[in-house]
Formats: structure tokens, C-alpha cells, sequence
């Protein structure tokens, strides 16, 4: 895919684009996913900054139509991503990104998603937050609100809601542990969010 992180960034944001623009809403989401990891990307080191930014520009392009294949957009959106070369670790965090072992569990994808790395780092902290802090139409929203919104959309008999009685604590320390890094940064000319 990329030959360089400059490229990287840049063609993660342009396939976003391509296919995710037609899904409206989504498209808005995404984009303001990744301000909010370009934002944060500061407080990691500088060779984790253009991976997570690839990865928040491309976390949801699984529900492109094209891409869609288990209906579950996590797992989609990798095999896609690695099908195209991207990076291991941008794959690795897209097949990850919000929890999704736990919705992957609800699904019977657990040996699917299996075929991607999971790491618990400073990354996919950042990446968490930003998804789990921005509303499904690209507004700043708290983590609290997030979860509440993700719970109302989806009945009680969905996978989706009961994915996230059960994650919504281990993604909360995500969020936690990314405003605690932001907090401590040099340059803390960022705000911070509330949970």
C-alpha cells in the first residue's frame, strides 16, 4: 500500500474516503475519528503516529457495501485492508478497533478475528477513544454518552448491545488510560474529554 507513514496517512484517508463518502453519516463519523486521533497522536511516539491515524481513518471502512462479507465490519474492513497490503498493524488495529472481540464473541467470529494480532498499547488506547468519543454523525461526544447511544440503537437481543454490556468497562480504561497520557503530556494544549 504505503512506501513511506507520510503515504500512509495520505492513502489511508483517500481509500476512506472513496469508500466510505456514499455512507453519509458514517463518512462524518470517520473523519471526525481521525481529527481526534491526529489531535491525540502527539502523546505517542513518533513512529505510532501515522499508524494510528491510518488506522482511525480506515477503523470502520468494513461497512462500505462493497467490503461487506461476515456483516461484521471490524472483521470486513482487515481482510479487505490486508488483501490491499496495508500494514500489519494498521490491519491488526482496524480488525480490533472499540472491543471488537467482544461483539466477535457474540457473533461466533472468535476464530475469525483470531486471524488478526490484538495488542493492548498506547495505540489502540488512542484509537479507542477517539472512535468511543465521537457520535455515530461526527459530533464530540462524552464516553458516557457513546455507550448510552451504541445501547439505545440496538435492542437487548442484539449483538451489538450485548457486546457492549460486556465491553463497555474494558473500553472505558482505554479511554481512561489515553486522557491520563494526554494529562501528563508536555504539551498539554489539548483538552481532555470527559467519560
Amino acid at each position: 500500500m504505503a512506501t513511506s507513514m507520510t503515504d500512509l496517512v495520505r492513502q489511508s484517508a483517500g481509500l476512506a474516503e472513496q469508500l466510505m463518502r456514499p455512507l453519509g453519516r458514517r463518512w462524518a463519523h470517520v473523519q471526525a475519528v481521525a481529527r481526534a486521533a491526529t489531535q491525540w497522536a502527539s502523546v505517542l511516539a513518533p513512529e505510532e503516529r501515522p499508524v494510528l491515524i491510518a488506522a482511525a481513518w480506515l477503523h470502520d471502512i468494513g461497512y462500505a457495501a462493497e467490503l461487506v462479507d461476515t456483516g461484521f465490519h471490524p472483521l470486513d474492513g482487515a481482510r479487505y485492508l490486508r488483501a490491499e497490503g496495508c500494514p500489519d498493524r494498521v490491519v491488526d488495529l482496524v480488525a480490533h478497533h472499540s472491543g471488537a472481540r467482544f461483539e466477535a464473541a457474540e457473533r461466533d467470529l472468535r476464530t475469525e478475528l483470531a486471524e488478526f494480532e490484538l495488542e493492548d498499547t498506547p495505540v489502540m488506547d488512542a484509537l479507542v477513544t477517539a472512535d468511543l468519543t465521537t457520535g455515530p454523525a461526527g459530533e464530540q461526544v462524552s464516553y458516557q454518552q457513546r455507550i448510552a447511544e451504541i445501547l439505545r440503537r440496538y435492542p437487548p437481543e442484539d449483538p451489538v448491545h450485548r457486546a457492549w454490556l460486556r465491553a463497555a468497562d474494558p473500553m472505558k480504561a482505554c479511554v481512561v488510560r489515553t486522557q491520563e497520557r494526554i494529562r501528563r503530556h508536555p504539551m498539554n494544549g489539548f483538552g481532555l474529554l470527559s467519560t
